[in-house]
């Protein structure tokens, strides 16, 4: 008898898809996940995770941060569109990919982690439509809960562990954020991912609005726990970029604002069929 990976047997091709496909069914709400706002929270999203020392360990020692720090985001956002707003094969080549790379990390498939890495991206989501959209309604965030839940099951997390509600979900967002614990592991990824040595000269001409962003979007113990500088200074900067945010956000066309996710599943399916014709 095989004995079953860590966080029980993984969806079949593609249970979560197929629960995902059951909730999403009115065009407003598939607009709403097809939005890129969220990307502004990417970051924060990333530190979130690795204040985890479990998840930090293996990023530090299994991600070649240092050389592509853009990478880690780019696949984040790739994994999360193509579970809750792509097809069903879209799902499954993430799915594949995440299998794969989890494959040689030790504790990659432990429930609880994985079960922290979903959630930051749900509250990271919630959050950036927060601070630069339109504050997502009662009704809507329990839709978007449900809608994230692929996520979950995608990484191993059993269906039943996802929370059900958004009062669920920040109760145990609450005691999360009260276990999480910074390492000199996740200090030397945010090193690698906030200040790129080896990145392309565009990534790196973004990166004092990114940090400003990312930093300014954290708890404000993990904020401290980071080693971040955080005074009346760099309050104001992060307000003025909120606010410069938000206007070019508020001019941009809706197509333009859901570009982004077809563009990262667009490239994709390109990479999964490069594996295909090498294999």
């Amino acid at each position: 008898m095989t004995t079953p990976r860590p966080g029980g047997p993984a969806p079949g091709p593609h249970d979560a898809s197929r629960q995902q496909r059951g909730r999403v069914h009115d065009r407003s709400l598939r607009r709403f996940l097809a939005d890129s706002t969220p990307v502004a929270a990417g970051g924060r999203a990333i530190l979130l995770q690795i204040a985890d020392p479990v998840v930090a360990a293996g990023v530090r020692r299994h991600s070649d941060f240092a050389r592509r720090p853009q990478q880690r985001l780019a696949h984040t956002l790739m994994f999360v569109y193509a579970v809750v707003s792509g097809t069903e094969q879209d799902a499954a080549i993430a799915a594949g990919f995440v299998n794969r790379a989890h494959a040689p990390v030790t504790g990659a498939d432990d429930v609880e982690r994985q079960l922290w890495v979903a959630a930051t991206l749900f509250d990271s989501a919630r959050r950036a439509h927060e601070l630069f959209g339109v504050p997502v309604t009662a009704e809507r965030a329990e839709d978007v809960l449900a809608a994230y839940a692929p996520i979950a099951t995608t990484l191993r997390v059993p269906a039943d562990r996802w929370p059900t509600s958004v009062a669920a979900f920040d109760g145990y967002w609450t005691e999360a954020l009260d276990r999480l614990a910074v390492t000199d592991d996740a200090r030397g990824v945010v090193r690698d991912l906030l200040h790129p040595r080896f990145a392309p000269l565009w990534v790196r001409a973004a990166m004092p609005l990114v940090r400003i962003v990312t930093v300014g979007m954290l708890p404000e113990r993990l904020r401290a726990a980071y080693g971040f500088a955080w005074g009346p200074r760099e309050r104001r900067r992060f307000q003025r970029t909120v606010a410069l945010v938000r206007r070019v956000r508020s001019v941009l066309p809706g197509a333009l604002l859901r570009l982004p996710g077809p563009l990262l599943l667009r490239a994709m399916r390109r990479t999964a069929a490069r594996h295909a014709t090498v294999r």
